[in-house]
C-alpha cells in the first residue's frame, strides 16, 4: 500500500474535488488568507496571494530555506505584524489580532524552538496553557471555592494529557531536565488545554530523537483523526510524504504548487525550487565539497 493510499480517511475525503493548483479553492476551509505581503527592508518574505487549509485535513507547508514558512506562521498566529493582508479563521477575520487572541479563538501554535519553561515542572507547564482561569483575576481571586474547582478540572485535563503523550511520569519533574523531543510532546500536549480546533506545528521533529519521531507522527495523526486541523512545517521528505493530506509549497514567499503528496512529487516547479536543490546538497555533501 502505497502512502497515500494509507493517508487515506475522512480528511482526505474531504480533499475530493480540490484542484492541485496555487491557491486551490477547498470545500470546507478552516483558514483562507488573501493577500499576505510582508517585507524586511528592501526583500519580501511573504506574498501569499491566496491560500486556503481545510479542515479536519494535516496540510503540510513546505519550502526551501528562506521560503517565508515560519514568517507565514508567525503572520498568521499574530506574533508579527503585516504590511497587507486579511485572513480569517472559522469564518471571522483575525489578522490584527495578538497572539493570544488568535489562540482564544481556536487556532494554537507551536514553535520551532519550544517555550517551555525549564524552571517550572512539566505540571506547572500545562497548567499555564489552560484558558480563563478565574484565579488570575483581582476580582475572581477571592473567590476561593470558584478557582480551586477550576484548578481541579485543569489539573485532571493535563494529566490525562501528559498521560496520552507519555510524559506523565515527568510531571514532578523540571521542564528544563526533558530531552528536546519530549519539550517537542510537552508543547504539543500543552497546546491542548485550549482544545482548539486547528493546531499549527513549526517543525515539530526538529531536533527530535528519531526514536520519539514516530511517537510524534502517531500523535499528529490522531489529532486529525479527532477531526482537528494540522498545519506544519516541516523539511523532512519522508514525514511530509507518509502524514500528508495536502501540501502547499512557498519559494521565495509565494505559493508556487498546491496538491496531494502524489501532485507534488510530480511537479516539475517543486523539483527544481525544492526537491532538486534539496537533491544537490546531498550529492554536494557526498562529494566533500
Amino acid at each position: 500500500m502505497s502512502s497515500d493510499e494509507a493517508n487515506v480517511g475522512a480528511g482526505v475525503d474531504r480533499m475530493v474535488g480540490a484542484e492541485p493548483v496555487p491557491g486551490s479553492a477547498k470545500s470546507d476551509p478552516i483558514l483562507v488568507a488573501d493577500g499576505v505581503r510582508r517585507s524586511f527592508g528592501g526583500l519580501t518574505a511573504v506574498d501569499v496571494e491566496h491560500v486556503e487549509v481545510q479542515r479536519g485535513t494535516i496540510t503540510a507547508l513546505i519550502g526551501p530555506n528562506g521560503a517565508g514558512k515560519s514568517t507565514l506562521f508567525n503572520l498568521l498566529t499574530g506574533f508579527d505584524r503585516v504590511d497587507r493582508g486579511r485572513w480569517t479563521f472559522e469564518g471571522r477575520a483575525i489578522n490584527g489580532k495578538r497572539g493570544h487572541q488568535v489562540a482564544r479563538a481556536g487556532m494554537v501554535r507551536t514553535f520551532q524552538l519550544t517555550k517551555a519553561l525549564t524552571r517550572m515542572t512539566v505540571l506547572d507547564n500545562m497548567l499555564l496553557g489552560a484558558p480563563g482561569q478565574f484565579g488570575e483575576r483581582m476580582a475572581g481571586a477571592f473567590l476561593r471555592p470558584v478557582w480551586q474547582r477550576q484548578e481541579r478540572e485543569n489539573t485532571a485535563r493535563a494529566l490525562v494529557l501528559l498521560e496520552r503523550f507519555k510524559l506523565i511520569d515527568k510531571r514532578d519533574d523540571m521542564a528544563g531536565s526533558l530531552s528536546g523531543g519530549q519539550r517537542k510532546l510537552l508543547e504539543m500536549a500543552r497546546s491542548l488545554m485550549t482544545d482548539p480546533s486547528m493546531i499549527m506545528l513549526d517543525e515539530p521533529m526538529a531536533g527530535v530523537n528519531p526514536a520519539l519521531v514516530q511517537s510524534l507522527l502517531g500523535h499528529i495523526t490522531a489529532l486529525r483523526d479527532e477531526g482537528k486541523t494540522v498545519l506544519f512545517v516541516e523539511h523532512d521528505m519522508d514525514v511530509i510524504m507518509g502524514i500528508s493530506d495536502w501540501i502547499v509549497v512557498l519559494a521565495q514567499g509565494r505559493v508556487i504548487a498546491e496538491g496531494r503528496p502524489s501532485d507534488i512529487r510530480a511537479d516539475q516547479q517543486v523539483i527544481d525550487a525544492y526537491l532538486g536543490a534539496q537533491e544537490e546538497t546531498v550529492e554536494t555533501q557526498g562529494s566533500g565539497e
